[in-house]
């Protein structure tokens, strides 16, 4: 299985295209669309998403992550493969908490190149080759290496910040549940927000924090948008109570 995850977008021709590419050079093989709205640009916003949202892949899953605004530049191609899965993509800080969080993980620099390669879009021209040549059981030419200390490390364990606003305005944040206590308020915007387990907990229209199902920290409002209630974006802080 291949799994893409990008700050692609779906109204571009960009999805479409990796599509194709591994159509051609794995056919067959299932591919999944898992996340196309990383928030554009924002590498360290995707790789706390990363982790949280391929824990539960199987074994030999290899998943394209390409967040690349220095593509063409002088920043590797790599492949990691951490907990018996590939990750495939640029050596930008996109893998570093997957690597971090791995109870045992190996990165190489990718050396093969395709006969056509272009400047800007090496998602279609070497990341999916190389993902389909990983499925179909082929390790592409590549060096032993480490990744690059991404800008700004280091990062935290956990990201008190939103990272991304899903389409019902659910803001999710780079806290993961475990690393927060249910007695903890966070504060947006005036309100004081506290825990509930599920939506059903708390009347429509109030806001509170959860839990949701890949295990990180979530601001919603019962039948509407956190993110239009309180102008949430990524990269806005979260301020939590003490424990």
């Amino acid at each position: 299985m291949i799994v893409l995850f990008t700050d692609f977008g779906l109204s571009d021709p960009y999805v479409g295209q990796l599509h194709a590419v591994l159509a051609r050079e794995a056919p067959g093989v299932p591919v999944i669309d898992l996340f196309h709205s990383v928030p554009p640009f924002n590498i360290r916003a995707g790789a706390y998403l990363l982790p949280a949202y391929t824990r539960e892949l199987p074994p030999d899953t290899v998943i394209v992550g390409v967040v690349d605004p220095g593509v063409g530049g002088d920043r590797r191609p790599i492949m990691l493969r951490a907990d018996k899965r590939w990750y495939v993509g640029p050596d930008n800080g996109l893998f570093e908490v997957v690597k971090r969080r791995a109870r045992e993980q190996q990165c190489h620099v990718i050396r093969w190149r395709p006969e056509e390669l272009s400047a800007s879009f090496h998602g279609r021209d070497l990341f999916a080759p190389v993902a389909a040549r990983l499925v179909r059981g082929e390790v592409p030419e590549a060096d032993l290496a480490e990744l690059t200390t991404p800008p700004g490390a280091p990062w935290p364990e956990d990201l008190a910040e939103i990272i991304h606003t899903d389409h019902y305005g659910n803001a999710i944040t780079g806290l993961r549940a475990i690393s927060v206590s249910t007695t903890q308020e966070i504060r947006a915007s005036g309100e004081v927000l506290h825990y509930a387990r599920v939506f059903s907990e708390v009347p429509p229209g109030r806001a509170f924090w959860y839990e949701n199902a890949n295990g990180l920290v979530e601001i919603a409002v019962h039948g509407d948008s956190a993110a239009t209630r309180f102008g949430f974006k990524p990269g806005d802080p979260v301020t939590l109570s003490s424990p």
